[in-house]
């Protein structure tokens, strides 16, 4: 973990509300990290309902599988996340690790190992020796309180520079409920799902099948919308938990994905779900700018989402920004080997308001002056209009500095 703090990092973060049904619980097991905690607890009361998303790497960790495998039932007692060691890439190891800990925190809870969720994150391809934490599960699940969310935050930590926490507070029919998240996540992040460790509590009773709905849906737009460096994890896990508490206050009981009534709930989740992704974009390694990229009048949003994705995992777009070098060139070219259709001679290129290219060459009003004050920001936005139809898609990234190769080209030593 860095000493210092991202310059990106928020000014001041939410107070996190309790949720009924959910309490929290964190330890120092010396991982891998002194002197800070790296393993966190979650426990559900029973009745909790659970969706979540994952990496679409060909190579997840064991914890990836076990959650996939425990998701089919859709009931959750019990969530046990590890930061310091991925257990990815642990082969048969690995699979008796998670087995162990499901084991262990099953016991402890009083309920089966289905019912339990795994995560990991860290180094990949060391064996996690689970006989480090395993002794403290049962405090830890003993001994939970409901107002630890940014202390949860910060055991999942790796390279974070600071905790990821958001909140909203919505209505379900007449009655109010509440949506908390968590994040983290500073390098290895691209859309793939879910790019990160995220997890997410609400009271409201929702029924799994349709937490799993609003969670796929709410998620193109938000964590599948985050690059900062193009590399998916083989861990990503985003895990949404319903307690179904806020029922007995008269919040109706949701089974059908199509319920007017999720109306506020499903904004409000989005609202969380964005807020969560871009914290983890304004974190990225040795980032000191966060970077909009919109790609209008594609062929279809598709092809938008993959051009726009062409320019904001571009090193020399990333390396122009850091740079504050309004360098449009290199736009020019990732939308050129995007690999979609485009036409150079309709092509518009903005960054902020400064519109930098029009009909395939230099636009004649270019300032170099304005584009180069604009670059001096810590957000920038560039749009490119390709000019042959009407998809469109934006995502976000953030620059690429000296820092970024400094944190990775040591991070195991």
């Amino acid at each position: 973990m860095s000493t210092t703090i991202s310059p990106l990092a928020p000014k001041k973060y939410p107070k996190m509300p309790v949720i009924e049904g959910v309490r929290i619980a964190t330890a120092e097991a010396g991982i891998k990290y002194k002197n800070r905690t790296d393993l966190l607890a979650m426990v559900f009361d029973e009745g909790t309902a659970v969706a979540g998303v994952f990496t679409k790497s060909k190579c997840p960790s064991a914890p990836v599988d076990f959650c996939r495998q425990n998701l089919a039932a859709g009931k959750a007692r019990v969530l046990v996340v590890n930061s310091g060691n991925a257990n990815a890439f642990t082969g048969k190891k690995g699979r008796e690790s998670t087995a162990l800990t499901g084991t262990a925190t099953a016991k402890a809870a009083g309920c089966t190992a289905g019912e339990v969720f795994l995560a990991s994150t860290g180094v990949i391809g060391e064996p996690l020796d689970t006989t480090k934490f395993s002794h403290l599960l049962a405090g830890l699940v003993g001994d939970g309180k409901p107002d630890l969310w940014t202390e949860a935050a910060k055991a999942i930590m790796t390279t974070d520079t600071y905790p990821k926490v958001a909140t909203q507070t919505v209505k379900l029919g007449d009655a109010d409920v509440t949506i908390n998240g968590i994040a983290k996540g500073a390098g290895m992040i691209a859309p793939d799902m879910a790019t990160m460790l995220s997890f997410i509590a609400t009271d409201a009773p929702i029924a799994a099948a349709v937490l799993q709905d609003l969670l796929s849906r709410g998620t193109a737009k938000t964590f599948n919308a985050v690059t900062v460096d193009s590399d998916t994890s083989t861990s990503d896990t985003l895990l949404i938990f319903a307690t179904g508490k806020a029922a007995k206050r008269g919040a109706p009981e949701i089974t059908d994905a199509k319920d007017a009534r999720l109306s506020a709930f499903r904004r409000g989740l989005g609202k969380v779900l964005k807020s969560l992704a871009l914290q983890v974009v304004r974190d990225g390694e040795g980032a000191r700018k966060q970077v909009e990229v919109s790609v209008t009048g594609a062929k279809s949003a598709r092809s938008a989402k993959r051009i726009a994705l062409s320019i904001a995992n571009s090193p020399l777009v990333k390396t122009a920004v850091a740079g504050e070098d309004a360098n449009w060139g290199r736009v020019v070219m990732a939308v050129g080997k995007a690999g979609e259709p485009a036409d150079r001679d309709r092509l518009s290129i903005w960054f902020g308001d400064n519109r930098l290219a029009h009909e395939g060459e230099r636009d004649p009003t270019y300032s170099e002056e304005k584009t180069s004050a604009y670059m001096k920001r810590d957000d920038i936005r560039i749009r490119a209009d390709i000019g042959i139809g009407r998809g469109k898609a934006t995502v976000w990234t953030c620059d690429l500095t000296k820092e970024y190769v400094a944190i990775n080209g040591d991070y195991r030593s």
